[in-house]
């Protein structure tokens, strides 16, 4: 994910919340429990991760700015997207979205199903699918100031297909669905490891000289390349979306989990486990096929996955099983508007607004002063979520 990326929708729903891009999460957890309870902890993942994305790596630079140490020092690494080889926290952000999104999926139609047909539900779908491809569109056309209808490498769009993908499949055995995800992950390192390109040999995982550039260049076009101000990070785009999609049917397959009746600590024993299997087989591969995100290789998909599996475990013991919830407070508004707040650090600049005010302070608290400002653009970026949250003004497609 590069830099702020996420989804908004034409018209704002009230009394719903917004699912990380999916659905209601407002339904049981397990059929067997009487009461309808919210998964707080996936909003609580949604709202930590898009933290980072929308203030929080300034806030640890302005604290490491204040001075350096060992911890703040190796956090702030973390929020860089690896150069190429190798996986930073920051590099498991999109993976992690893509992860809740199929969790979401099943909480969703399991409530949908009380009330609408499956035609209705994929026409929902559809429109869904659309919307978020669109908004894709508006946000890195707006943002690169040029027209660009596919930008499959952030979070929108690959979202939106995966989020579809994902809906088709939802009525379909998790064994199907987890076949499904290791064929894609399969496949996927097979094409990449055996598939020449005019001028690239099989199994190229070198800068901008990959099946995966080579393929974007041909279903693109040269002048798409050519424009396009990441070109020299390496970024792919077309194939990445396929592997990706196997990241959100393993979130397909948690989400199914917590609908089960077995008990809490036991979900959350499984989905920790997931992480550890899928983190040690994403390294275990990593000699054969180097884990970079930026071609989003099945070893990054696997480590990543796991990396995503592992964090919602925790949050899912931390608030539904320990119910540890008062500090969520400071999280939970930005992922239960993930969308809105996504779109509006996209398209609006909060900190030319808030530094208009913040600058004169700042520059009188010396190494102090990034911090002020980067705490300034997080608290009013806070209270309009809150305010929001409050008012149950949720934005969605």
């Amino acid at each position: 994910m590069k830099g702020p990326h996420m989804k908004a929708n034409s018209a704002p729903e009230t009394g719903k919340s917004a699912v990380d891009l999916e659905g209601d999460e407002s339904v049981l957890i397990s059929p067997v429990r009487t009461n309808r309870e919210r998964l707080v902890s996936l909003d609580a993942f949604r709202g930590f991760t898009m933290f980072w994305i929308v203030g929080g790596g300034m806030l640890m630079v302005g604290l490491a700015a204040c001075g350096h140490n060992l911890i703040i020092d190796a956090i702030v690494g973390q929020l860089e997207h690896s150069q190429w080889t190798g996986l930073h926290f920051y590099d498991c952000i999109w993976p992690s979205f893509m992860l809740m999104v199929g969790v979401s999926i099943p909480l969703s139609l399991a409530k949908r199903s009380l009330t609408e047909s499956y035609r209705q539900q994929l026409a929902h779908a559809v429109q869904r699918t659309i919307v978020l491809f669109l908004l894709g569109s508006v946000r890195e056309s707006i943002s690169l100031g040029s027209p660009y209808l596919v930008e499959l490498s952030s979070a929108l769009q690959p979202i939106a297909i995966a989020s579809f993908v994902a809906f088709l499949v939802a009525r379909k055995s998790w064994r199907f669905q987890a076949s499904l995800a290791g064929i894609i992950l399969t496949v996927n390192a097979l094409v990449l490891a055996f598939v020449p390109a005019p001028g690239i040999p099989a199994g190229s995982y070198a800068f901008n000289h990959n099946l995966v550039h080579s393929v974007d260049i041909a279903l693109l076009g040269q002048h798409h390349w050519d424009i396009w101000p990441y070109r020299n990070e390496g970024w792919g785009t077309v194939l990445v979306i396929i592997p990706a999609i196997a990241t959100t049917l393993i979130g397909l397959l948690i989400g199914k989990l917590l609908m089960t009746s077995r008990s809490m600590r036991s979900k959350a024993a499984i989905i920790c486990g997931m992480g550890v299997g899928f983190l040690i087989a994403g390294f275990a591969l990593g000699p054969v096929i180097p884990i970079e995100m930026k071609l989003w290789t099945t070893s990054y998909g696997l480590a990543s996955a796991g990396v995503a599996c592992l964090e919602f475990a925790f949050f899912f013991w931390l608030v539904d099983i320990a119910h540890f919830r008062k500090w969520s407070i400071i999280v939970v508004p930005f992922g239960m508007n993930a969308v809105f707040i996504y779109m509006l650090v996209s398209l609006v600049s909060i900190n030319a607004g808030t530094d208009i005010f913040t600058r004169p302070i700042a520059a009188h608290l010396g190494s102090a002063g990034l911090l002020f400002q980067a705490s300034a653009v997080l608290a009013v970026e806070w209270l309009i979520l809150y305010w929001m949250m409050e008012r149950k003004i949720f934005i969605k497609a």
